[in-house]
C-alpha cells in the first residue's frame, strides 16, 4: 500500500504555499484633541452613540459565520482511510521487420485505475523519469491517459511520481518500475503481435480525508470508501463538482486494454488456486522421489553419493 510522502520532490519544484488571508487589524492611536465635528458626535444621544458604535463594529470585525460550508469542508475524518487501486507497469512491441540497433522496441509506460476507470479525480500530474540517454528525461503528464510512449533497445528502471489536486493530498506518492522489453524463455520468440506485459498493482490510501473530499469520491467507481455512521458528515448531500471532475477520460476505450491484466478479487483466487496446485504437485513428487532413494539397498545408496565410493564421507 502507498501512502503520499511528505518528502520534498525533485521534479517539478512545489508549488509555492498560500499564504491564508489575515484578519488581524493594526491598533489606531487615539487622537490628541477632539475637533468640533466630533465633540458635536460625542454630544449626541445616548441612543443614536450605541447605534454608532454597532455599526463601526460590524465595519471593522469581519468574521466567519458558524455555519460557514468552507469550514464544514474542510473538516477532517478522524479514522477514515480512502483507498485507490492502481496499476503502473509497461507494454512493449518488437518491431520486427522495423527493428533497428537501437530502437527494437515500442513500449508505453502508464499508471491507470485498476478498474480502468479516470484516476484525474485525484491525480493532477504524473513525472516519469526515463534513462539519461533520452531526450528531456523527465515526463511531465498533466492530464489522462497518465502515460507516455518511447522507442528503444534497452530495460532500465522507471521512476513515477504522482501528485494530486489540492482537495486531496499535499503529499506525493513515489513508484519504481523496471521496463521489460524482451520475454521469458517460456513464452517463447519475440512477436510482433504479442506483446510483453509488466505491471504491478497497488493502492494509494488517504488517511483523515476532508469531509469534501470523502463527498466527492463517494461514489466514484475508482475509489474504495468505508460506510460512515449516521451524523458523521456534516451535509450527507453530493458535493458539486471540481473542475478536474467534469472531463472524465475513460480507460476502458484505451487502445492498449486488451493488454491490460485484470486484478480482480475472482482472479486473484484463481491464481493462488493454481499455484497451490503446482506447489502440491511438486511436493508429491519430490516424496516420491524420497521413497525411491529409501527403498534402494544400503550399497546402492552409498555409491549414488558422490564421495562416498571413495571413502571420502
Amino acid at each position: 500500500m502507498q501512502q503520499p510522502s511528505s518528502s520534498p520532490p525533485a521534479q517539478p519544484p512545489p508549488e509555492a504555499a498560500k499564504a491564508e488571508p489575515s484578519l488581524a487589524r493594526t491598533p489606531t492611536p487615539a487622537p490628541a484633541s477632539v475637533s468640533p465635528p466630533q465633540a458635536a458626535a460625542a454630544a449626541a444621544s445616548p441612543a443614536e452613540a450605541a447605534l454608532t458604535a454597532a455599526q463601526k463594529a460590524l465595519r471593522s470585525k469581519p468574521s466567519r459565520s458558524p455555519e460557514d460550508p468552507d469550514k464544514k469542508q474542510n473538516k477532517k475524518l478522524k479514522d477514515v482511510e480512502i483507498s485507490f487501486p492502481i496499476v503502473y507497469g509497461t507494454i512493449s512491441f518488437w518491431l520486427g521487420k522495423k527493428a533497428s540497433e537501437y530502437h527494437s522496441h515500442k513500449w508505453t509506460v502508464f499508471i491507470r485505475s485498476a478498474t480502468n476507470e479516470d484516476l484525474s479525480v485525484i491525480v493532477k500530474r504524473a513525472v516519469f523519469q526515463l534513462h539519461p540517454s533520452f531526450t528531456n528525461p523527465t515526463r511531465v503528464i498533466e492530464q489522462p491517459p497518465f502515460e507516455l510512449s518511447e522507442t528503444g533497445w534497452g530495460e532500465f528502471e522507471i521512476a513515477i511520481t504522482l501528485y494530486f489536486h489540492s482537495d486531496v493530498c499535499e503529499k506525493r506518492v513515489d513508484l519504481f518500475h523496471q521496463l521489460k522489453l524482451y520475454p521469458e524463455e517460456e513464452a517463447g520468440p519475440q512477436s510482433t503481435k504479442k506483446p510483453v506485459v509488466m505491471e504491478t498493482y497497488d493502492e494509494v490510501v488517504f488517511t483523515e480525508p476532508s469531509e469534501a473530499f470523502f463527498l466527492r469520491v463517494q461514489n466514484h467507481p475508482a475509489a474504495i470508501v468505508p460506510r460512515l455512521p449516521p451524523g458523521t458528515l456534516s451535509s450527507p448531500g453530493p458535493m458539486e463538482l471540481m473542475p478536474h471532475d467534469k472531463k472524465r477520460y475513460e480507460t476502458k476505450d484505451h487502445p492498449l486494454s486488451q493488454w491490460f491484466s485484470n486484478f480482480s478479487e475472482a482472479d486473484e483466487l484463481l491464481k493462488l488456486a493454481a499455484a497451490r496446485q503446482q506447489v502440491q504437485a511438486h511436493i508429491a513428487k519430490l516424496r516420491r522421489q524420497l521413497t525411491m532413494i529409501e527403498g534402494m539397498p544400503q550399497q546402492s545408496r552409498g555409491l549414488s553419493v558422490p564421495g562416498q565410493q571413495y571413502g571420502h564421507g
